[in-house]
């Protein structure tokens, strides 16, 4: 059998607002354990007490997913000023050839 490869190139990926998206799916998750806790007799009964400790933990793995993707942007935006930084350095010191 042989390999399947793409002709063409793949697509850059997208940049959104990953801090909110991360943010909105734990807030989903936290109430999803809240809707759910009034039913824990009835969800030990019928063996599905792992709803709620899933909805739980995907809002704890949440909070560590807002916790990086806030050092994440913070992190790229320090190296995009920084860039800028070094680019208006160089533009403002005059080459050799060139009298001021």
């Amino acid at each position: 059998m042989t390999k399947w490869t793409p002709r063409h190139e793949a697509p850059e990926p997208l940049e959104g607002n990953v801090v909110a998206t991360i943010t909105g799916g734990t807030i989903v998750w936290f109430v999803l354990f809240l809707v759910q806790l009034p039913f824990y007799g009835r969800l030990s009964d019928g063996g599905h007490l792992w709803w709620l400790w899933t909805c739980l933990a995907g809002g704890g793995l949440g909070l560590v997913g807002v916790w990086y993707v806030r050092k994440r942007d913070a992190a790229i935006k320090r190296h995009a000023a920084a860039r800028e930084r070094e680019r208006d350095a160089a533009e403002s010191v005059p080459s050799e050839g060139e009298t001021g």
